[in-house]
């Protein structure tokens, strides 16, 4: 007798995270899955977001680590209301976990809910979180051949962030190359380059936030 336990798995994730869904549409959450290899630079995106956001589009972050609160500690002190969640040694977050942190933030006072999803470039995709977009970040650090090497992180998202556009000239990075190779494997996605150091695209990436929300909430 042949017993497919992933796609159980994933059968039962997936009703949790319409559960979150209809919880997040509740409470009028943007949602979004924020995923990338480690040090791509999720974090600093967060406090860079929290800031443009100011006065505008309420933030909120449910950061996910394998182990230590030191994203959650960094998010703090830019005033953000955010929940850590520790896998002990899972490679992602699953629709159970994101449920599991719902009592502890108040969604009545967010408008955009950023779920940091653990640095990885395989298992985050394969996991539905009850999120309205999955967003991937790659950083000039890593390698132009990403987008090929694990598509489905790609063939997910409705957005690329490329980050760490200020160290392009230090790197062999082939910014061309990496986005025609993100664009082979996703052809409709969008693409926006940034820098959390410099600032660089940051606005673009805010604009494309503010169209998600008025898109969904009017």
């Amino acid at each position: 007798m042949k017993i497919n336990v992933m796609t159980d798995i994933l059968e039962a994730n997936d009703r949790i995270a319409t559960a979150n869904s209809e919880v997040f549409n509740k409470n009028r959450n943007l949602v979004l899955n924020l995923m990338s290899s480690p040090g791509a630079g999720k974090t600093s995106l967060l406090e860079k977001t929290g800031e443009a956001l100011k006065g505008k589009l309420r933030l909120g972050v449910i950061a996910g680590d394998i182990e230590t609160s030191r994203d959650a500690e960094r998010l703090e002190k830019h005033k953000l209301p955010v929940v850590q969640l520790t896998t002990g040694s899972a490679c992602h977050l699953d629709a159970n976990m994101v449920a599991s942190a719902l009592p502890h933030i108040d969604l009545k006072k967010i408008d955009v809910l950023v779920i940091e999803n653990v640095g990885n470039l395989v298992c985050p995709a394969e996991y539905k979180l009850g999120e309205d977009f999955k967003i991937m970040m790659l950083s000039v650090t890593e390698g132009d051949e990403k987008p090929l090497k694990y598509p489905l992180m790609f063939r997910q998202s409705s957005l690329l962030l490329i980050n760490k556009i200020d160290l392009l000239e230090y790197t062999n990075f082939n910014l061309r190359e990496a986005k025609a190779n993100a664009r082979r494997v996703h052809p409709d996605l969008d693409i926006i380059d940034i820098s959390c150091v410099t600032g660089e695209g940051i606005s673009d990436w805010i604009a494309w936030l503010n169209r998600q929300y008025q898109k969904k909430f009017g």
